[in-house]
């Protein structure tokens, strides 16, 4: 199986590319690559084939920052992407550079449906493995009644006498600066170009109705809170058979009750009493993975970071994971006894009158411990 490339790489840009950037860049390609110019020309059919998908994903922000989160393994990467082999070349760039496809695809950008959003909360765990959850979803979806059309089974539709199917109302007015003509959406047919001669029963012509939807999302493992899975056409349907809108789902994962995160990396505070710390010791701690040991060095000092290579969260795209950082928290007591006091007045040379002290704390606090 193929590699699919980067598609940055296939437009030749860098990922800071602005969007007239990306779009100088998939035009050169598409005047060198179209079928049209290059006919019985398989490799450059299949070059402005990879160009236009690549395009269509990183021209729409929503999709380009999915991409740029999640890459090609992202739920919907590449789902929709745009080909435009079958196009004819003078109509590439009235799509992609201003006019579009006329009145159809003025009418089905119209009646596409509303993208939704979905807010889900994970555990910290979860967003360490990935996870695939359920969700049930409260949207407009086709009508069964009459397949989305909008329209009573039998009956159809016909050209709106208005606009005569155009969409658009044309008018032309004289002014001071001579004649002004100026377009508006057909108040007839909203826009469609068509109407109903008979509006289903079910929808009242909307060909959509109110439904509660189960899907499966799939989550990557290494996801943070902000982080967006798009689910390419899990949106509203469409008025009157128009496509449908997207599903983002925004997740929020769950803070660790002992772990904190820093981007790839996990810090975990382990605290001690000075005795551990003076003489060393072996401590188990909490991972990703379970509980380890770890070996405190003897004189270790408030504040001293341990590092744990490779035991942080994985990257979305990549999967390499970052690392587990334990900082060291020395902990000193409170509530003392008397002879507890003596002993650390003992140790730290709290005679009351000035003293020269050879030893340092640590090795006193070792030699007390020793004779006690």
């Amino acid at each position: 199986m193929a590699v699919k490339r980067d598609y940055y790489e296939i437009l030749g840009v860098s990922r800071q590319a602005s969007p007239d950037e990306l779009k100088r860049a998939f035009r050169k390609i598409a005047m060198d690559s179209h079928p049209d110019r290059n006919p019985d020309d398989s490799v450059a059919a299949e070059r402005f084939k990879e160009a236009s998908e690549a395009y269509g994903v990183l021209s729409d922000p929503d999709r380009r920052r999915n991409y740029d989160m999640f890459g090609h393994a992202a739920p919907g990467a590449g789902g929709g992407a745009v080909d435009f082999s079958d196009t004819p070349f003078a109509d590439i760039f009235d799509t992609f550079f201003g006019g579009g496809f006329g009145a159809r695809t003025r009418r089905e950008r119209s009646n596409r449906g509303d993208d939704l959003r979905y807010d889900m909360t994970i555990t910290f765990e979860e967003s360490f493995t990935g996870v695939e959850r359920q969700i049930d979803v409260a949207r407009l979806a086709t009508c069964d009644h009459c397949s989305g059309s909008g329209a009573e089974p039998g009956t159809g539709e016909e050209t709106c006498p208005a606009c005569r199917g155009a969409g658009q109302i044309r008018r032309q007015a004289q002014s001071i600066f001579g004649s002004v003509v100026t377009t508006a959406t057909c108040p007839t047919c909203g826009g469609y170009g068509k109407i109903l001669r008979s509006p289903c029963s079910q929808c009242r012509g909307q060909g959509r109705v109110q439904k509660s939807t189960r899907l499966s999302v799939k989550i990557p493992a290494g996801v943070d809170t902000g982080s967006q899975i798009r689910l390419s056409g899990e949106g509203e349907a469409g008025l009157r058979g128009g496509p449908r809108g997207d599903l983002y789902v925004v997740l929020r994962v769950k803070p660790h009750h002992q772990l904190a995160r820093h981007d790839q990396d996990v810090v975990f505070e382990l605290r001690v009493n000075m005795v551990q710390a003076a003489l060393g010791d072996r401590i188990e701690i909490p991972t990703l993975e379970g509980q380890v040991e770890i070996a405190i060095p003897a004189g270790t000092q408030h504040g001293q970071t341990f590092r744990l290579q490779g035991k942080g969260m994985p990257d979305v795209r990549s999967g390499r994971r970052g690392d587990q950082y334990v900082v060291l928290q020395v902990v000193v007591p409170k509530d003392l006894t008397p002879e507890q006091k003596a002993l650390l007045r003992k140790v730290g040379g709290l005679t009351g009158k000035p003293e020269k002290v050879s030893k340092g704390f640590f090795e006193k606090l070792r030699d007390a411990i020793s004779l006690d």
